[in-house]
């Protein structure tokens, strides 16, 4: 069994297009209330940030991606296309926790030019949850309204939250602390036991050998603790398979 981390695309992952939210465009945009995740229903796999490892390690395996600029991912289904805490009608896994980048879709900060020095606020304007009205809820005349600040809080608050995401994954990049990860799943009606692939995770061996200086180094920054989150939430992966296996068998009955 293989997993493969999303695929490095001109959008961001869930985004079929980034534009400016602006009031002299978007003057009568409206918002709905309700909402659903039918747009992360076929993600296996859900960058997260270093502030999202506490909570995020209670409900799944947090891996990280390949190539040169690895990302910390939770891993949310075992095969491709699949997340499997999302039922048909795109709502959550009731008590679990969702992801920060799921909750800010349609929303990200981006630069508008590549030569911009500030972030502006963008959005997906394909996406459902958008209609035209007489009156927008995000924006008063010009202005934007509580609710956009908020949004533009939010995203804020995410983009502080990856740049500290960098620094931890400079670190291990320095200690060359990743490696190709493999985890074996036994399956509780005793079948033959099942090896899961197509990740990198933490060495232990290469984190014991650690010097003093180091680890050190690595518990004042607070990377030793976002490590052992990830070693402990690798257990998830056989939860994982589990319920996929029941899954599977309540639609075969």
């Amino acid at each position: 069994m293989t997993t493969t981390t999303p695929a490095e695309t001109r959008l961001p992952l869930f985004y079929n297009s980034v534009v400016p939210l602006a009031a002299s465009v978007h003057g009568k945009l409206v918002m709905t209330e309700a909402r659903d995740c039918k747009y992360a229903a076929n993600t296996h796999a859900i960058p997260i940030t270093v502030d999202e490892f506490v909570m995020v390690q209670r409900h799944y395996p947090i891996i990280f991606g390949g190539g040169d600029s690895p990302v910390p991912l939770a891993l949310v289904g075992l095969m491709d296309n699949e997340n499997q805490f999302i039922d048909a009608e795109g709502q959550w896994r009731p008590g679990t926790y969702v992801p920060a980048y799921v909750r800010r879709y349609p929303f990200l900060l981006a630069k508008l030019t590549p030569e911009a020095k500030e972030l502006s606020l963008c959005f997906d304007d394909s996406a459902p949850i958008f209609t035209t009205g007489e009156e927008s809820n995000l924006f008063d005349g010009n202005e934007p309204t509580e609710r956009t600040k908020a949004i533009l809080q939010f995203c804020e608050q995410f983009e502080i939250a990856i740049q500290r995401t960098r620094a931890f994954m400079n670190e291990l990049k320095e200690l060359d602390l990743l490696m190709d990860g493999e985890a074996q799943i036994q399956p509780a009606n005793g079948a033959a036991p099942a090896n899961f692939r197509g990740f990198r995770m933490i060495s232990e061996q290469k984190l014991h050998e650690l010097r003093g200086d180091q680890v050190r180094k690595m518990v004042k920054s607070g990377a030793l603790g976002l490590i052992y989150a990830h070693l402990f939430s690798l257990s998830h992966i056989q939860g994982l398979y589990q319920y996929r296996m029941e899954q599977q068998a309540q639609d075969a009955a």
